[in-house]
């Protein structure tokens, strides 16, 4: 009987050198589910992807997909478990040098053993599934940011993964393509019976796709709940947060002496 959770952290640190990056992190990613990791750039997010994907291993604590604790797997296990992921990069990096079809179709190639008219009805209904079948011979370096961005997440979904992880998918998007990725996160999320993380500091676009958010501040969970759970907290940071206030927790003026006594002091002589 499969668990109700398909990733379970408990307890997880993680440190670079001797600099803490995550500390005491616990989360749980239902099956299913489209579920938000928010937090300010350098809190974390990113590294608890690839913690989840295996590329590092914890200082402290485990990260289990599907009840298997990740840095307990050898090699080959571990490429088995990759194979049922899908990865969205920050901003797709696509091959530059093969074509739309041929970047859709990279995975397809490598890790089975399909016929090429196959591959190539699969590569099809791929774009098709992001609104880009016609562009499927065109090269990366003739698309545009939204394009290229769906492209990639053609790519990502080529081995229907069970896992889908996008890192900051949002970022440096027009208003249109914005809508555009968000939808498809969620609609391809529920047509595959897949379960998505989303890494991302947009606010207003994310809390229309998820079911559940964790907050994260300084390599620590500081809130979580649904949208309209973390739109009800009235104070602290993540209210700040999500609601773009200038000031609060986190100052708009970085820490100094009072303006009245820096105006007061004799100017500095060379």
């Amino acid at each position: 009987m499969p668990t109700e959770n398909l990733v379970e952290i408990r307890d997880l640190n993680f440190t670079y050198d001797v600099r803490p990056v995550l500390q005491g992190i616990n989360m749980d990613i239902p099956r299913g589910k489209v579920v938000a990791i928010m937090g300010l750039s350098g809190c974390g997010k990113t590294t608890l992807l690839r913690l989840i994907g295996g590329q590092l291993k914890p200082s402290q604590g485990t990260v289990k997909v599907t009840g298997q604790t990740i840095s307990a797997l050898d090699q080959q296990q571990l490429y088995r478990m990759r194979r049922r992921m899908g990865m969205l990069f920050q901003f797709g990096a696509l091959f530059t040098d093969m074509s739309v079809f041929d970047n859709v179709a990279f995975q397809m190639r490598e890790h089975t053993d399909l016929p090429e008219a196959l591959i190539r009805d699969l590569v099809l209904l791929k774009l098709e599934a992001v609104g880009l079948r016609g562009a499927h011979d065109l090269m990366p370096t003739s698309l545009s940011g939204g394009m290229a961005r769906r492209v990639a997440l053609a790519r990502a979904i080529a081995l229907d993964p069970m896992l889908m992880m996008y890192d900051e998918p949002f970022a440096g998007l027009d208003t249109i393509s914005l809508g555009v990725i968000g939808n498809l996160i969620r609609h391809l999320n529920d047509a595959l019976g897949a379960t998505s993380i989303v890494v991302t500091h947009d606010v207003q676009e994310s809390m229309k796709i998820v079911d559940y958010i964790y907050f994260m501040s300084g390599g620590k969970v500081i809130a979580q709940g649904s949208p309209d759970e973390i739109r009800a907290l009235d104070s602290g940071f993540v209210h700040q947060f999500v609601h773009g206030e200038i000031d609060g927790p986190m100052p708009f003026h970085y820490p100094g002496a009072s303006y009245a006594a820096d105006l007061a002091l004799e100017p500095a002589h060379a």
